[in-house]
């Protein structure tokens, strides 16, 4: 085997440079940020789809059921206080879908009481009448969510990678973001609803062993985090099919896990310490639109950035796969 060619290896993409890259692209093209900024200025300024009427509806009955059947009722008050909080949710922010979609500042944002109030004054509300309207709500906006992800990301890997390299279909990029939405969903439910299961048997035994049970799977989450963070990037960097982009994921994770770990925890790191900075102004102000801006410039900018290192990392192992193929053919 000849070793001087394993010794000469060069070194793996680094974390900073990749997110440097994605900045300086983001800077020079700001028209980029401009479909998360809408989707905010919608959630903020636009009316909100509330289903608090079904819930308070639901929850009315339920309580007149037990009361006649004798069951009591424990912490009436705390149920009675949550059609207040379930009033407050967004539906609309259900547009904001995973792992591929449009990001939001808003997206997650509960506000903490109602009427919730805008620069225009009071936010119009719009009540689902029913549960097979909300459920079609739902399922309306996870297609556009869908649609407008898949389109987003095509667009930014395009930019950032240039047409010849990322110039995937825009028909064809909202099939795959399809394909490997509907895949993930269902491998979400399939591992979270026995998971969920388990611990709420290990919290009727024991608090404690539910606890440790969490404890567990966050840990063993962990490992989980780097394939399904670059899962979609195949996609739209190589024009690969939903399901080669999941088995690209997988096979980079194994070999640069370190390396891919620290990349991902950068970009949470900047991503989530900076939306505590964005969402300080509350709704009524004019300096939520800062707030809006500022996380539709970084969360572009590192989506970029995630672009840059999947396509330098994956050109490194091959890189690295060559020089041990033509090492161990020179014995």
């Amino acid at each position: 085997m000849d070793v001087q060619k394993l010794e000469t290896l060069p070194p793996p993409p680094g974390v900073l440079n990749s997110i440097r890259v994605g900045f300086d692209v983001v800077s020079g093209r700001a028209v980029l940020i401009i479909l998360p900024l809408v989707l905010d200025l919608f959630l903020w300024l636009g009316p909100r789809l509330s289903f608090g009427n079904i819930y308070g509806a639901f929850l009315k009955n339920w309580l007149d059921l037990s009361g006649k059947a004798g069951f009591p009722v424990k912490d009436v008050q705390v149920l009675t206080d949550s059609v207040d909080k379930f009033s407050r949710i967004n539906l609309l922010a259900w547009i904001r879908t995973l792992p591929i979609g449009i990001p939001s500042l808003l997206s997650g944002n509960v506000p903490e009481s109602l009427p919730l109030r805008t620069p225009f004054g009071v936010q119009d509300v719009i009540q689902v009448s029913s549960i097979l309207g909300m459920l079609g709500w739902l399922v309306l906006l996870t297609l556009v969510g869908w649609v407008g992800g898949g389109l987003y990301f095509r667009w930014i890997s395009e930019t950032t990678l240039g047409e010849e390299e990322a110039g995937i279909s825009p028909m064809r990029a909202i099939i795959q973001t399809f394909i490997l939405s509907l895949v993930w969903l269902i491998g979400l439910m399939v591992i979270l609803f026995p998971v969920a299961f388990m611990v709420s048997l290990l919290a009727l035994i024991s608090p404690a062993l539910a606890n440790g049970a969490v404890l567990i799977i966050l840990m063993l989450s962990f490992w989980l985090i780097v394939p399904l963070f670059f899962m979609p990037h195949g996609i739209f960097t190589r024009k690969q099919n939903a399901f080669h982009s999941m088995f690209t994921s997988l096979k980079m994770a194994r070999f640069t896990l370190p390396t891919s770990s620290l990349f991902v925890f950068s970009v949470f790191i900047l991503s989530t310490g900076l939306n505590y900075l964005w969402s300080v102004p509350s709704y009524d102000s004019w300096m939520l639109l800062v707030g809006i801006a500022g996380h539709a410039f970084i969360t572009t900018a590192l989506l970029s950035a995630s672009f840059v290192y999947y396509r330098e990392m994956n050109n490194w192992l091959q890189n690295v796969y060559e020089r041990f193929r033509q090492a161990g053919y020179s014995k």
